[in-house]
């Protein structure tokens, strides 16, 4: 079973910003895939578990953002 989960990132002005997010969350346990539209802050995560919110915050600070 697939899960998608929504978030929205603050703080990102850039693609390298975009890459770095896209490059912590991929780290989570379970997430498949992973987008993020830089104009609009939206991040969508897709996972093969249930995922923890605070797993994917901890992924989005340590890129150096926050969740908005």
């Amino acid at each position: 079973m697939t899960h998608a989960a929504d978030y929205t990132v603050s703080g990102m002005t850039c693609q390298h910003c975009v890459a770095s997010v896209t490059e912590e969350v991929q780290e989570v346990a379970g997430v498949t895939a992973v987008a993020v539209d830089l104009a609009t802050g939206a991040l969508r995560v897709t996972s093969d578990q249930p995922l923890s919110d605070d797993a994917v915050r901890a992924a989005v600070e340590e890129a150096g953002y926050a969740l908005a």
